[in-house]
């Protein structure tokens, strides 16, 4: 392939984005100079915690906000110029909006999102039986949308997402708060869009599993900068080894294990409680042997005791520990 038919294939193109907003406490930076690519028919996934910039960025690209300055363009069209030509060809889906008319069905509800468009009524049921058939939705169709579980109002909006045979579709945390089994149907059903219509999905999560099992290619987020991007795997393979996994007890406090960052041979660590058996899980990218031991002696002293320790292939989130220091979860809890 030569360069311009790559250059043919990008379908989200993004250069120097930044975005700042005034607050109480001054200017907030949301986003800081973000440069990103996506090409057709890939799943692409923008991974970090809360507050890190991804919902400002897919608002910016959606034409629900502008920046404040830099270049975003969606299908060759600029997001400040052209903002009509864009919205006839994305669609977009969020896990914490409110979907849909309580009081109408769920075809009701798909059929007038599909007017919005001016999809004429009869090819707008058919893409209605069709999508919906694809999540398992069609016999839910008929009921209420108050009526129905958080999984399946779920499954309304993803539907409404693609009704309009979008090129780019923009999800916002598509799972969030779904039981395992309604979340594995989303995932396929959004492959499935991917592979066989070649749309351009744009993934914002925090969710690691999920970037994992669906994303060709995954950008990590934090703080309005994208601090590395790449598949998977690939980011994966950075580590170049595995993480060492300690159940201790009792939970610290999050301020407690500040100090193991501090060690020699430990690029950083996340943790996170099991609130049943009364244990703290914490996960240490360490650099050999000698760090890992390092780590246990560490917790010992602080008056905790190991119940186990092991080590485990990296994840996600640990490619994000190695590059801040901080897991998710101490990471926003820094920034509240």
């Amino acid at each position: 392939m030569d360069m311009n038919d790559i250059d043919a294939a990008v379908t989200v193109r993004v250069n120097g984005l930044r975005r700042q907003f005034d607050s109480k406490e001054g200017k907030v930076i949301a986003l800081d100079g973000v440069d990103m690519q996506v090409r057709k028919g890939e799943v692409f996934g923008v991974l970090g915690p809360n507050g890190a910039g991804k919902t400002t960025m897919i608002r910016i690209l959606s034409t629900l906000l502008l920046p404040s300055s830099g270049k975003a363009e969606v299908m060759g069209f600029d997001v400040g110029k052209e903002p009509e030509k864009i919205r006839a060809v994305i669609n977009m889906a969020s896990g914490a909006e409110r979907a849909g008319y309580d009081f109408i069905t769920a075809r009701g509800n798909l059929w007038f999102f599909s007017q919005l468009y001016g999809i004429p009524s009869e090819e707008a049921h058919k893409r209605i039986n069709e999508l919906s058939k694809m999540l398992g939705l069609q016999n839910y169709l008929d009921r209420k949308f108050y009526a129905l579980s958080t999984g399946y109002k779920q499954r309304v909006t993803l539907v409404r997402a693609f009704i309009n045979d979008p090129k780019v579709v923009f999800l916002d945390e598509p799972t969030i708060g779904l039981d395992v089994m309604t979340a594995l149907s989303i995932r396929e059903y959004i492959l499935k869009q991917a592979k066989d219509h070649g749309r351009t999905i744009l993934l914002a999560t925090h969710n690691m599993a999920e970037v994992d099992a669906i994303c060709n290619r995954v950008a990590i987020i934090d703080k309005g900068k994208i601090l590395a991007c790449d598949t998977p795997a690939a980011l994966k393979r950075t580590l170049g080894a595995s993480s060492l996994v300690l159940d201790v007890s009792p939970v610290p406090t999050l301020g407690a294990l500040e100090p193991l960052g501090k060690l020699d041979g430990v690029k950083g660590y996340t943790s996170s409680i099991d609130e049943e058996r009364g244990l703290s899980r914490i996960q240490v990218v360490v650099e050999g042997d000698a760090a890992g031991q390092s780590v246990v002696e560490a917790i010992r002293k602080m008056g905790m005791t190991v119940m186990s320790n092991w080590r485990q292939q990296a994840t996600l989130e640990e490619v994000f520990v190695a590059l801040v220091g901080r897991g998710f979860r101490e990471r926003e809890h820094e920034t509240s």
